[in-house]
């Protein structure tokens, strides 16, 4: 073949050398050029399948890589081998070629975790979503009179129906949708909160200076334990736009507690002429209680409670993509719908397409636990978790063994994502302890090192001097019993 030629000199180091010495180490005027390289026919095979570009690319990096250890003389011969070359690349590129995004197994014990992505999508959302991207659609395009449609139109009906709302908009994230809800209704005028309720969540992600972004003044009301109808009341004036909720869950105070309820702050609201909004944060479409878990306010209860405005996010509880749902009264959608900043917020068609099918789940709600992956999770009983766990036991004990034991035992999961923070959910799970105590730290952190590092990582969480694998969330174990040689192998 053909090989593009290069007159750069540092290409072509060493070009006219012979076979590099075989003595320990090598200097670096013994290292092919890169064309010298390129020609050989193994790497030029590589070309083919990758192109001139890319491999060329890697052969100067792994040169350079060489090159230095030639100069430190920690190079040894056998390193410029062909062979050796040849694998060389193939390792670089394989690993240049990997994507940083990855499918990993969460044993960790929490359902939607903000690290490892949330919510996983519905078989039938994943199936919407590739039919979506696989050609044109009418993202913004209205079938039925030909004309130019709106986005929102995907899902608002949808979100009207499953809330009781009036009207509904949906930005890319909750974050998002707080941020264009107080810039929308509220900027340049003052926002009433209750003190207990300005949260941080992850990502420093502060009511303070969400306020402040939108362009709104904060006004603090109450005390961090206790807030009163009165002390809405008394913070009105003529510069107040908009009375807020924001829904703590990811954090409890308990103790000496009063709050004032959306239905109350309606009433006030109502009265001076102004809104209200709630920030859900969660979001649970429905009353998890009927299935045995801990209940979450809904965006209807909050419509019903006289709330102009609900947001609440589109990849925790409701099980779906990365989304900030807004609903509520057709004057104030109709408001934020409208503000600049909304553009540069809106979702694109690939979410967009996955939320839509999540919330037509929920026309079905009956099949809801069969369905919704997140609420299928959540729903497991801790007898089927204990039967996998007592099914794996035996072959995690020969891949661990003789370096740490292995036992079965309960747990209590969490739900994730700042749902709920203080429940916790019956699970079981497996408990890799090291079997000498004399560096047991160090040696947790190398099985979790090679736990993680399997083709399909496995995440588990550390406790009590023991790896702990939680198995709420392993509903299908094939791929991880198939991991367990390779486990072994790293171990020894």
């Amino acid at each position: 073949m053909n090989t593009p030629q290069t007159s750069h000199t540092a290409e072509h180091e060493g070009s006219a050398a012979g076979a590099a010495p075989a003595t320990s180490a090598v200097q670096a005027q013994h290292l092919p050029s890169v064309d010298r390289l390129l020609r050989q026919p193994e790497v030029a095979a590589l070309v083919l399948d990758h192109g001139h570009t890319l491999v060329a690319a890697e052969a100067r990096a792994l040169l350079d890589s060489l090159r230095s250890r030639a100069r430190a003389g920690e190079l040894p011969a056998q390193a410029l081998t062909p062979d050796a070359l040849n694998q060389a690349m193939v390792d670089a590129l394989q690993a240049r070629l990997k994507p940083r995004l990855q499918r990993v197994l969460n044993l960790t014990g929490t359902v939607i975790h903000t690290n490892l992505g949330r919510a996983l999508l519905a078989d039938s959302a994943l199936q919407h979503v590739m039919a979506m991207m696989a050609g044109p659609n009418n993202l913004e395009y209205d079938l039925a009179s030909g004309g130019r449609g709106d986005r929102d139109t995907v899902v608002e009906e949808l979100l009207c129906t499953l809330t009781g709302a009036e009207a509904a908009t949906v930005v890319n994230n909750n974050a998002a949708a707080v941020l264009l809800t107080i810039a929308a209704l509220a900027r340049g005028r003052e926002v009433i909160v209750s003190r207990g309720e300005l949260v941080e969540i992850g990502g420093a992600f502060r009511m303070p200076d969400v306020m402040a972004s939108a362009g709104a003044t904060l006004v603090e009301v109450g005390t961090t334990n206790r807030t009163h109808p009165q002390d809405y009341e008394r913070a009105i004036t003529d510069k107040t736009a908009l009375l807020m909720k924001v829904h703590t869950s990811n954090y409890a105070v308990q103790g000496f507690t009063s709050a004032v309820d959306e239905r109350e702050i309606a009433v006030i609201a109502h009265g001076r002429g102004l809104p209200v909004a709630t920030d859900l944060g969660s979001g649970a479409l429905i009353d998890m209680a009927q299935w045995g878990l801990p209940a979450e306010p809904t965006p209807r209860q909050k419509i019903d409670s006289g709330c102009d405005v609900v947001t609440f996010s589109g990849d925790k509880l409701l099980g779906g993509p990365q989304a900030g749902l807004i609903v509520g009264s057709r004057e104030a959608i109709g408001r934020i719908r409208k503000f600049p900043m909304k553009r540069a917020l809106r979702m694109s068609k690939l979410p967009l397409a996955a939320l839509e099918a999540t919330l037509q789940l929920y026309l079905r709600p009956e099949r809801l636990t069969q369905d919704l992956p997140t609420l299928r999770l959540l729903t497991r009983a801790q007898s089927a978790i204990q039967a996998l766990a007592q099914q794996l036991l035996p072959e995690v004990a020969a891949a661990v063994a003789p370096r740490f034991s292995a036992r079965t035992l309960d747990l209590q999961g969490q739900i994730g994502s700042g749902s709920l923070p203080v429940e916790r959910l019956p699970s079981a799970g497996i408990a890799l302890c090291p079997a000498s105590r004399k560096g047991a730290g160090r040696a947790l952190d190398e099985l979790s090192d090679a736990f993680r590092h399997l083709p399909l990582p496995v995440i588990g969480r550390i406790r009590d001097n023991e790896l702990l694998l939680d198995l709420r969330c392993l509903e299908d174990p094939l791929p991880f019993m198939r991991q367990l040689p390779l486990l072994a192998q790293a171990l020894h």
